[in-house]
């Protein structure tokens, strides 16, 4: 089953920010989710808040955070960055 894939307009805005290494492995792994929706982890239940319905995916690293919700056939898609921090 093929899935239709939307960003959130935030993530698409984080998605072209990406240097283009970094970006083509989030861009691999949206075109899984296009096959096959289930491949990420649920959230679950986190700090009181119910995020049942979420799932989510890394890139590099665990440095790039893919949460995404599943409607229907179509996917949509949120990106959160984590940088590390840089010890002084």
């Amino acid at each position: 089953m093929n899935y239709r894939v939307e960003f959130h307009p935030k993530a698409a805005k984080e998605f072209f920010k990406l240097d283009g290494r970094v970006k083509k492995l989030v861009a691999k792994q949206i075109a899984k989710l296009e096959k096959h929706s289930g491949i990420g982890q649920l959230l679950g239940n986190k700090q009181g808040l119910d995020l049942s319905q979420l799932r989510k995916l890394y890139v590099d690293n665990k440095r790039v955070r893919i949460v995404y919700e599943v409607i229907d056939k179509e996917i949509t898609v949120f990106i959160f960055l984590f940088r590390t921090q840089q010890k002084i």
